[in-house]
């Protein structure tokens, strides 16, 4: 097998499969010839360093012709309409629907992936949609969605093909999402959140060792990209972080996260503590306590995060909108069902007239829990 190598801990389930000629294969520009004759991809921090015919970790990307090539531009995991609320994004366009994707592999390995079966997928038969950008962005404006998103897997890797739909899609006017654990470089960050109207971030922990052990990477490009986020761009983005038991969920750490949440990037970023269900390699792990998940946005709350949120997890006191202000709700949520709203249609409260941060434009959508699948292909 061709020999990848990486600057960060990697972990390889299996030797990826040759560059096949299924879907469009296209080039990439964050990549550097090396002078051993290897060519190191430059895209995110794992840095690989790739022999002629190799695939990075993230499957994705590969070597081709002393080059870096995206090997599925154009290929899906598949298509469906969902709440923005299920990203999570609490104060982006509330009520809408999203068009969500995603396609295969992913540049992390963490060891509870949710979505294993596709971002760990190491098969093209697994990308069973086909589409052009332009297909992706008719469908989202035919079927109503206000934005599309990329998800499921992480955005990073397909950066052109997210580029070129992120075009298509502002070409009639709707958005895009990504969620993303924003793990990329300096040299690449800001040619994709350019083309980003909104994201959520995956926080997963506040210590390198958990980034280290439990998902083979680091922590500091992430926090560099949650600072590149608030200071250089106008993207809206939110925090989520997953809480599992006895790895990432002490008191303790969460007082540090969010600590350095509001003092890096100010109290208006909203975070979701979302509870963890045993998964992929970390099958010994119990559910999340509800506690914790209370215990959480009880200390965000305290060190000046002014929207805390509880995911995963019915609670419709600790998933509602409330103004910093007053303290009226302003939304009620429970799960992706919204009920009270007492915004106006740029986000201020009704009660005392202090606008809430996001991005509020026009009245509140009416999507509901609704869960679409749609057939791409309808669409050209």
């Amino acid at each position: 097998m061709a020999e990848v190598t990486t600057d960060t801990p990697t972990l390889v389930e299996s030797p990826p499969p040759p560059i096949s000629g299924k879907g469009p294969i296209v080039s990439t520009e964050y990549w550097t010839m090396l002078e051993d004759g290897r060519v190191q991809c430059e895209m995110c921090p794992r840095f690989c360093k790739l022999k002629e015919g190799a695939r990075g970790l993230c499957f994705v990307r590969a070597r081709q012709d002393d080059a870096i090539v995206l090997t599925t531009y154009g290929r899906s995991s598949g298509f469906c309409i969902d709440p923005i609320e299920k990203k999570p994004l609490n104060h982006f366009l509330p009520g809408t629907s999203v068009l969500s994707f995603g396609t295969a592999g992913c540049n992390l390995a963490c060891n509870f992936c949710q979505n294993h079966d596709i971002s760990k997928s190491r098969e093209m038969d697994s990308m069973q949609a086909e589409a052009r950008p332009e297909a992706i962005a008719r469908a989202a404006q035919r079927m109503g969605c206000a934005s599309v998103a990329f998800t499921y897997n992480d955005p990073i890797i397909f950066h052109e093909y997210a580029r070129d739909i992120a075009d298509a899609c502002r070409a009639v006017g709707v958005r895009t999402v990504a969620v993303t654990a924003g793990y990329v470089t300096d040299q690449a960050r800001a040619a994709f959140f350019e083309k980003i109207d909104a994201a959520n971030v995956d926080l997963k922990a506040f210590t390198e060792r958990f980034y280290r052990d439990v998902t083979k990477s680091q922590l500091a490009p992430v926090l560099e990209t949650l600072k590149y986020l608030k200071h250089e761009t106008d993207v809206w983005f939110e925090i989520t972080n997953l809480m599992i038991p006895g790895e990432n969920d002490s008191e303790r750490e969460i007082d540090e996260m969010t600590g350095w949440v509001v003092e890096n990037l100010g109290p208006d970023v909203p975070m979701h503590f979302s509870a963890f269900h045993p998964d992929y390699r970390m099958l010994d792990k119990p559910r999340t306590p509800f506690d914790t998940l209370a215990m959480a946005r009880r200390v965000a709350l305290s060190n000046g995060v002014r929207h805390a949120y509880i995911g995963n997890a019915h609670d419709l006191g600790r998933q509602s909108s409330y103004c910093h202000c007053c303290g009226a709700r302003t939304i009620g949520r429970n799960w992706y069902e919204l009920s009270d709203w007492a915004l106006s249609d740029s986000g201020a409260c009704t009660t005392c007239g202090t606008v809430t941060a996001g991005v509020f434009d026009g009245p509140r959508g009416d999507w509901g829990r609704k869960r679409l699948p749609v057939d791409i292909s309808l669409f050209g």
